[in-house]
């Protein structure tokens, strides 16, 4: 739970105005000063004068007393925002679930008070709630809240409260510091601004208190062979949030055995996203089991190694089990910051070929299909190809093999509608279902070219508006080598999306007949050498705006096991990312 500035809890104060209307009617029906209208009770407004000192803490008791008795709707009476107040204090009675509530008011607090309570570092503008007669702004409608850059609004009183809740089935006491803000109204009655941190500092706004099931830290995390998990890119950061991600998924699961669960008071975000702010242990969890995840620590290992021996480059590396879609390793280069691996989104170049080989394959042409390879694509705004010879009776898996641009152009747009690729690439190959592997991801984007021919000719290539990243791409190398889609994940029992069809199998086993030569006497001949039974490859460059130099891509196959890496700036695919691929097929034996 990211602990940023709170907005405000009484740094939010907006003024309420009557609108004007109505004049017309009034003058039409002949009505008076003394009519209904003009003697209906005007509606109490929070005013710029702050409250006494003794109004502001009879206000907060009143308060206090109406929550602690649980009398909700008196309790939202006494704030500026009854409806507000009316579904938090509801929201902490049904969620939360306390036996009894104890407030107690303890006085006048300050500003740096509040921020220490909220884990603000300091005081700042944006956290600090205002002390008594310090101006206010409107930031609970979204407005800044930074005083020397917005207008002078209505003061309040900061005060403290302790609050003690109890729970059924344990002696055990929640107690906690409160902050809470009153302010003057229209009718010169006090009234409490209402903001979430109210509930407790933590709270914000989009966030939800309440008690969920909470569980011990693993007391060790291993590999899937249950030994101690190594790897410089799997940094801690990264591994509290696959921990965090993975148990929110599995405790959704009413099939998931939860007997080493305890119980406790947290906060989370609204949309089930971030990390979980835990505040208080109702019910002590059980020792905790190791943490498994996916890796393999001998693959991870090499991964790493391949990521170092970059000299110095930008780039990634990604390994699947395509039995299963578990991610046997990752890791980036350098090993902190982004985890470009999983959430990098770059051109991949001709390692696009796949899915395009995957889409022409489905529409007819086949393997030794004659498709040119001319020296220019035909479509209006006509690309070279990355080499000068032309072969004119090349077949579509010679093509493949020397990656041909202008031949996987030109057949593609006499193929293949506009949105085939887009379709292909979701419905066969999960691109663009939102993965839940256990870390934040990107599992690559695919636009529909609709009638754009130049847009439909780059996307055929890895180019224009395709994006992808290693994970991505060592899924569709595992989709290729199984005939089946498995969403990548770190964590076995992870649920996986399911694609919407399968390759047919004889589109299957020609894309691995395809990848096999390519392996073999193609582009990737010598990135693969050594590496020969049951694998399969494809090499990629993708041209980026404004470097001299093309990033470079590579991905492989061999047994149950697939491999994608780029390099920025690597050059051809061969160069830098089929090195890198290579190191970890070979490191990973036969599987």
């Amino acid at each position: 739970m990211r602990r940023g500035a709170k907005i405000g809890i009484i740094t939010g104060v907006s003024v309420a105005v009557l609108a004007g209307g109505g004049y017309g009617a009034y003058s039409l029906v002949g009505g008076s000063d003394d009519s209904d209208a003009s003697k209906a009770p005007k509606p109490r407004t929070v005013v710029a004068e702050p409250p006494s000192a003794e109004q502001a803490a009879a206000g907060a008791k009143d308060f206090l007393a109406a929550w602690a008795a649980g009398d909700i709707a008196k309790a939202a009476a006494l704030t500026d925002d009854p409806a507000a107040a009316t579904a938090a204090l509801t929201d902490f009675k049904d969620k939360v679930k306390p036996s009894g509530l104890t407030l107690v008011p303890s006085g006048p607090a300050t500003p740096a008070a509040f921020a220490s309570a909220t884990g603000t570092p300091s005081p700042t503008a944006a956290a600090k709630p205002p002390a008594s007669g310090t101006p206010t702004t409107p930031a609970a409608t979204g407005a800044p809240t930074d005083t020397e850059s917005s207008p002078p609004g209505p003061t309040g009183v900061l005060l403290g409260f302790k609050a003690k809740a109890e729970f059924e089935g344990t002696n055990k006491a929640w107690d906690y510091n409160g902050f809470l803000s009153v302010v003057k109204m229209s009718d010169n009655t006090p009234s409490v601004h209402w903001a979430p941190s109210v509930i407790h500092p933590h709270l914000g706004p989009n966030e939800v208190i309440s008690t969920q099931p909470v569980f011990s830290p693993p007391s060790n995390v291993v590999d899937r062979n249950n030994k101690p998990l190594q790897g410089a890119s799997i940094t801690q950061a990264l591994l509290t949030t696959l921990q965090d991600n993975a148990r929110k998924i599995l405790q959704s699961d009413p099939t998931k055995d939860q007997s080493d669960a305890g119980s406790g008071v947290v906060i989370t975000d609204a949309a089930g996203k971030g990390t979980t702010d835990k505040l208080f242990t109702i019910v002590e969890p059980k020792p905790a089991k190791p943490f498994k995840v996916t890796i393999d620590n001998t693959v991870q290992a090499a991964a790493e190694k391949a990521m170092a021996d970059l000299g110095g480059k930008q780039g990634s590396i990604v390994a699947i089990e395509p039995s299963t879609g578990q991610v046997l390793a990752f890791a980036n280069a350098p090993a902190t910051g982004q985890n470009r691996a999983f959430t990098g989104l770059l051109a991949p170049g001709s390692t696009m070929k796949i899915v395009t080989s995957a889409a022409l394959l489905e529409a007819g042409v086949n393997t030794d299909t004659v498709v040119a390879c001319p020296a220019k694509s035909s479509n209006p705004q006509a690309i070279p190809n990355s080499f000068t010879e032309v072969y004119p009776n090349n077949t579509l898996q010679q093509d493949f093999m020397i990656s041909c641009n202008t031949a996987f152009i030109d057949q593609g747009l006499a193929s293949l509608k506009g949105g085939t690729l887009s379709a292909t690439a979701k419905d066969v190959f999960g691109v663009g279902l939102e993965w839940k592997t256990g870390l934040p991801n990107t599992d690559g984007r695919v636009p529909d070219a609709g009638s754009n021919k130049d847009e439909q000719a780059m996307q055929s290539i890895g180019q224009g508006k395709v994006q992808m990243n290693p994970l991505a791409i060592a899924s569709v190398t595992a989709t290729v080598q199984s005939g089946e889609f498995k969403q990548p994940i770190l964590v076995a029992e992870l649920p996986q999306q399911k694609a919407a069809r399968n390759l047919a199998p004889d589109v299957a086993g020609k894309l691995r007949s395809m990848m096999a030569a390519t392996a073999k006497d193609g582009t990737a001949k010598t990135a693969m050498a050594g590496i020969s039974d049951n694998a399969g490859a494809k090499t990629g460059s993708a041209e980026v705006t404004g470097m001299a130099t093309t990033n470079s891509w590579f991905t492989a196959y061999r047994g149950n096991i697939a491999v994608a890496a780029e390099v920025q700036a690597g050059g051809h695919g061969a160069d830098a990312a089929g090195p890198a691929v290579a190191a970890v097929i070979k490191a990973a034996g036969n599987r």
